[in-house]
């Protein structure tokens, strides 16, 4: 299977929302219209608080970040992270197009024996430009 993995945005609604619904960036919505574009046949959320989310999971808004969490925060959220991700797909035999940050993704990658990250070493313009051109 294909599976995109997405990372939260600091931009969000300020009420509860299905998860897909709740983050209402540029970036956000077009690394999902390119993840659907791409097939995906799985498509979830890197929450910085919630780990691992599913479009359709309601959640309440926060303000927290991977960005501002050290390496040892990061390494322990990235291991509750896989655990979930073990329960839903292969980690051995399921391809993984990452569209999230060098933070959210660092210790994710070690456990995943295919993946991509089209939009790797991009700044967020070329990011946005590129999402553009490829939705």
């Amino acid at each position: 299977m294909k599976i995109a993995l997405i990372s939260c945005v600091s931009k969000k609604l300020t009420t509860k929302a299905k998860a897909k619904e709740l983050y209402i960036s540029t970036l956000f919505k077009l690394n999902l219209k390119f993840a659907i574009k791409m097939k995906s046949d799985k498509i979830f959320i890197l929450s910085a608080k919630y780990g691992l989310l599913e479009l359709e999971d309601e959640i309440s808004p926060y303000n927290q970040t991977l960005n501002k969490m050290n390496s040892e925060e990061r390494k322990r959220w990235a291991l509750l992270v896989i655990e979930k991700l073990k329960n839903k797909c292969s980690l051995k035999d399921d391809h993984f197009i990452i569209l999230a940050g060098h933070k959210y993704r660092q210790y994710l990658l070690p456990s995943l024996s295919s993946y991509e990250i089209p939009l790797k070493g991009m700044t967020i313009g070329k990011q946005l430009q590129f999402l553009k051109n490829n939705t």
